[in-house]
């Protein structure tokens, strides 16, 4: 069972909220790139009060088109990793930096169903990339997670908290990842 809609937006909120103040604090700019979440992080950053002076940009690249347009992510990497993977993940961050003035970017690419998945990339698998500005391209974060869930709502959800998270200056030294399963409340 799921938690009310409303609890979800008060754990959304709330974090929102701190990773604002923390960057705010820390003197730097945020952006998002997003795909399966559908600009749900962008939309629990700018339903915080004063949210201008951090929140710099967010591109909403639902389609591999938009990927390529928005935030340069080169066709070779569509068509050799797919849009669900570590290399567009990762291409989604760095395209994102060099699309804004933010000094910290995250990108989210997945599949949140109820279709769309396969043997290889299952629903509830979400793909993360984190990039800051300045830092050796090698070192973004990346990992892949697959949420222990079907209902669509339920992953984008948890993947929208996932990237908030990601958004805090104590991410900063986080580094490319092994792939982990989380639950999706």
């Amino acid at each position: 069972m799921q938690p009310p809609e409303d609890s979800r937006h008060a754990a959304r909120d709330e974090l929102a909220t701190i990773v604002l103040a923390n960057n705010r604090a820390a003197g730097r700019k945020i952006a998002a790139a997003e795909s399966c979440t559908g600009g749900m992080v962008s939309v629990a950053l700018t339903d915080i009060p004063g949210s201008s002076d951090v929140f710099s940009a967010g591109f909403i690249t639902y389609s591999g088109h938009a990927k390529q347009s928005q935030l340069d992510v080169s066709s070779e990497i569509l068509e050799t990793f797919g849009e669900v993977s570590l290399a567009t993940a990762w291409a989604m961050a760095a395209g994102a930096l060099a699309n804004s003035d933010a000094d910290v970017a995250v990108a989210i690419t997945g599949i949140a169903g109820p279709g769309g998945g396969s043997e290889k990339k299952p629903v509830g698998q979400v793909v993360f990339a984190r990039a800051l500005r300045g830092q050796d391209p090698d070192d973004y974060f990346s990992q892949r997670v697959q949420f222990d869930s079907k209902d669509r709502s339920a992953i984008r959800h948890a993947a929208t908290l996932f990237a908030l998270d990601l958004l805090q200056p104590e991410r900063d030294s986080l580094r490319p990842s092994e792939d982990i399963t989380l639950p999706a409340p």
